[in-house]
């Protein structure tokens, strides 16, 4: 089937998955299958920016929106946020536009520049932005200690995964043993703006956190077709109590693992309702080097709930002042009297 494909006209095959009236199954030429390959490989070369359709109801029609912006990178820097919509790339609308022809315009030789239009809320903005490589390490830890007096000072290990490229549960582990061997009290999972990435690296993460439980069911037109789950044989840290944090940037692979953790009861998620991402993709390679994105399920989370368009709920909000980063992060945690404070006993009570 993969060489009968091969062989049709682009512009064919184009037309035959515009049927399937499903926006994230796609055709990739070469040069964009490479791209999208060496994005899950660690780096990109470009502004930062992780694009998707819009799903919600709420969200305004035409253009494309902004799921996250990788920290540190040309996009963030210029303040553009989850939830804003690209109306624009250089002089192109992006009205019409694939996302993968977004990806290869946002994408270019370092130190070239690109110009964008951005909806944000009321305002329309237009950037021009410089393209860099973006290094997709894709975790942050920190050790935060709370007040207290001497030794009895609780200890919060910080986790902050930004993508769910093949380094994700390697670094996931290494920052799990590293704070466990600080003797840390509990653990907070940061998945803020957090766009997904791959699907296994997101079920390998959850069952270092649970003992046993299901993970996620694989449904069809036909029902649940398979059901991922843990015997506890990878679980890493099981016991220590856990927030996750989450929220309209966090989705995917993120909202998977989200999803186990809150329904398993292993964590209590805080934030704002997550994106609403719910099918899964498989990526199938040409013999002429060309790719097909196709969408092969959706996912329940462990208490078979569809977040497609809806996100995964959280238990409780967070502050609307609450840092970003894992050094604020600290310090907010640190002074009662802050206005992001959430402290210890609210961070990992259950609802």
């Amino acid at each position: 089937m993969r060489d009968v494909l091969a062989i049709l006209p682009d512009t064919a095959i184009r037309k035959m998955l515009g049927t399937l009236g499903d926006p994230f199954t796609r055709f990739l030429e070469p040069e964009k299958l490479r791209s999208l390959r060496s994005g899950t490989q660690g780096a990109l070369t470009g502004v930062g920016l992780s694009i998707g359709y819009p799903t919600k109801s709420d969200m305004p029609r035409g253009g494309l929106v902004v799921i996250s912006a990788s920290p540190g990178g040309p996009a963030y820097r210029a303040g553009v946020l989850s939830g804003d919509v690209i109306l624009g790339i250089d002089d192109t609308t992006t009205e019409n536009m694939g996302l993968y022809d977004a990806a290869e315009r946002l994408q270019g030789p370092e130190g070239s520049s690109v110009s964008l239009t951005i909806r944000s809320g009321s305002d329309v903005k237009h950037l021009a932005l410089t393209r860099e490589k973006v290094s997709l390490n894709p975790v942050k830890s920190r050790l935060c200690k709370m007040p207290g007096s001497g030794n009895e000072s609780p200890t919060i290990g910080y986790i902050k995964l930004t993508t769910f490229n093949k380094k994700a549960s390697s670094a996931i582990k290494e920052a799990i043993n590293t704070l466990r061997s600080n003797n840390v009290n509990a653990f907070v999972l940061d998945l803020r703006d957090n766009s997904g990435g791959l699907f296994p690296e997101g079920i390998e993460i959850a069952k270092f956190w649970l003992d046993k439980g299901v993970i996620v069911y694989i449904c069809d037109s036909r029902g649940v077709r398979d059901i991922l789950d843990t015997d506890g044989s990878s679980a890493l840290a099981t016991s220590e109590p856990l927030a996750v944090l989450v929220n309209k940037g966090t989705a995917s692979a993120s909202e998977i693992l989200a999803g186990a953790l809150k329904d398993n009861k292993r964590a209590i998620v805080f934030g704002e309702p997550t994106f609403g991402k719910g099918k899964i993709q498989s990526v199938f390679e040409l013999s002429d080097g060309s790719g097909l994105v196709v969408t092969v399920a959706r996912y329940e989370t462990p208490a078979h709930t569809d977040i497609d368009k809806v996100g995964v709920i959280p238990d409780h909000p967070l502050p609307t002042s609450f840092p970003e980063d894992e050094d604020a992060f600290c310090k907010c945690l640190q002074d009662p009297a802050s206005s992001c404070n959430v402290n210890r006993v609210q961070l990992f009570s259950k609802i």
